[in-house]
């Protein structure tokens, strides 16, 4: 996921330590708040930051922010230490007043991306309420839709006129230009209309509206010796003027220019349109309430080994996680603080029920198939291992059951309320293909994603292709209308020191790197706008004391 989701949010504007208002009154001092973020690695807390001091209050409203990067990939955990007012630069337990834990995806992912938690850390007492907010940086989240057209630019090929394409380049700090778009080219004319392209302002400019813009117009050549007609300069500013006599450039080619007294150009370039457009990122969506739907799907095919022995990828060894729990439980806790209700639906496949031991490809791990939820991450664990006691591997390994499951929900929510993602995690041996395939491509066309996770040693070919990162999937002709699916295989996150966080914690990053892209994909095509976020929260006006 090169991931182009690294949005930035900032975390800020507490209103922390709503304690009740004692019969005796006292001054309180309160200092400040410190943030400790942990390593993906490693459970090490390090200090990220310390709010400013304020004085002499209970509700502190604290002006100092954190900037952090936000990775929706990650488990990105915080801790918020509060303590008194204090002249040492390291904290000194009797200073302490409170704490509180949660992840970013928590605080993103709660209404209004504000979460409220009481504080703890001392013992049978009270500490209060730490309100946290995240508001996503606006880091120049603006695109440009242009289209220029050429005039009378000069002929270069001996046979033909001139095939012309333009290059732009964006000015550095250091007066270097770094190209930032090349158009198509178009054949055989002196008078070509290009289509109009999108581009981020940050690539065009980074943001700086004045600074320059070169363009160069060349002649396409097969060999790739592409002949220099020109060049011109302008910048964003002037090009947010749109179509008018100061978007009309002489195309000029320095080297004629200075041979040739009476040169005045090689053409002109022309811009027809200019379009703004603002991005908007995943994060508006899940700030407008958009629900992320999280199922488990889990293979009990016999190829997986009798759960019973050492060997098998479902042993329940009472020392450490098998394959299949790691992997749930990796993606699952990320997942999991997008999901308001914390109800994920898990299904089971390839295996013979009891009591009259039918096989099944679509059952509910909790044995409710009127209801399959389980209460978070934890409560989809316990089912597991239950079934893992109650029902007999089989086969044979069909995905397209639990497919049409869930695209059967994503079917009814076209609206951009809800998103379903999809887990499968399996041995790889698939046989249902075809089916699966057209399942994919169905499915494609649905407000969900499908990730599936390859546990053991077997070759996993046939996910490869499901995948669809390199030739997109198809069913009888028909090819999917966006890639909604991730493969990856488990093993390649097995750490060789035997440390289950590092893999786990890699595994979650890879497996859900391509969630957001998907997602405003389907959002995109559908027209679908994030809802605009709930109304910052005011608290209740606070009872004026009057004596009497």
């Amino acid at each position: 996921m090169n991931n182009t989701f690294l949005n930035m949010a900032s975390i800020g504007d507490f209103d922390p330590l709503n304690l009740a208002i004692p019969a005796t009154k006292v001054e309180i001092t309160v200092s400040f708040c410190v943030l400790y973020t942990q390593g993906m690695g490693n459970k090490e807390w390090r200090e990220f930051g310390r709010t400013e001091v304020i004085d002499n209050t209970l509700n502190p409203d604290f002006v100092r922010k954190f900037i952090l990067d936000y990775f929706f990939e990650e488990r990105q955990n915080l801790r918020f230490d509060f303590v008194k007012n204090t002249p040492h630069i390291s904290l000194i337990p009797q200073d302490f007043l409170g704490q509180a834990f949660c992840t970013l995806g928590e605080v993103v992912g709660s209404l209004g991306s504000r979460l409220e938690k009481p504080l703890g850390g001392i013992q049978g007492k009270k500490c209060g309420t730490i309100i946290v907010k995240a508001e996503e940086l606006n880091n120049c989240r603006e695109s440009v839709m242009m289209q220029f057209c050429g005039t009378k630019l000069d002929k270069k090929d001996f046979f033909g006129k001139s095939d012309p394409f333009l290059v732009f380049y964006r000015s550095n700090e250091d007066s270097t230009f770094t190209i930032c778009h090349k158009t198509e080219v178009v054949k055989n004319t002196l008078n070509p209309v290009w289509q109009a392209f999108k581009i981020p302002v940050r690539a065009l400019c980074n943001g700086d509206y004045d600074r320059t813009i070169k363009v160069e117009v060349y002649d396409w050549d097969r060999d790739g010796s592409h002949d220099f007609i020109g060049e011109f300069s302008t910048s964003y500013r002037e090009l947010s003027l749109g179509q008018s006599q100061f978007n009309v450039y002489e195309v000029v080619n320095p080297k004629k220019k200075g041979k040739k007294k009476n040169y005045k150009n090689s053409g002109t370039v022309t811009l027809l349109s200019f379009l703004v457009d603002i991005e908007v990122t995943f994060l508006d969506y899940i700030k407008g309430g958009t629900q992320i739907n999280f199922t488990v799907a889990i293979d009990f095919t016999a190829s997986n080994g009798n759960p019973a022995q050492p060997t098998s990828l479902h042993y329940m060894s009472p020392y450490q996680l098998n394959a299949y729990a790691m992997a749930l439980k990796a993606v699952g806790e990320i997942i999991q603080d997008y999901d308001s209700d914390k109800m994920f639906p898990a299904l089971g496949f390839g295996a013979k029920l009891p009591p009259e031991g039918r096989v099944s490809h679509e059952f509910a791990l909790n044995g409710n198939p009127q209801n399959p939820y389980c209460a978070g991450i934890d409560g989809v664990m316990e089912a597991y291992y239950q079934s893992l006691k109650s029902v007999q591997l089989y086969g044979p390994t069909n995905f397209s059951p639990v497919i049409n499951h869930v695209a059967r929900y994503a079917a009814s929510v076209k609206d951009g309320s809800q998103y379903f993602v999809l887990l499968i995690i399996t041995d790889g041996v698939i046989s249902d293909m075809a089916q699966t395939k057209e399942s994919i491509v169905n499915a494609s066309g649905l407000p969900m994603s499908i990730i599936i996770v390859g546990v053991g040693p077997a070759e996993f070919d046939a996910m490869v292709e499901l995948d669809g990162d390199e030739v997109r999937i198809s069913s009888r002709g028909r090819f999917a209308e966006r890639d909604i699916v991730q493969f990856v295989p488990f093993r390649d996150y097995i750490d060789r020191s035997g440390s289950n966080i590092l893999s786990m914690a890699r595994l979650a990053k890879d497996v859900l790197a391509e969630i957001p892209d998907q997602f405003l994909s389907y959002m995109r095509t559908r027209g679908i706008k994030p809802s605009p976020a709930p109304p910052p929260y005011t608290p209740p006006a606070q009872p004026v004391q009057t004596q009497i």
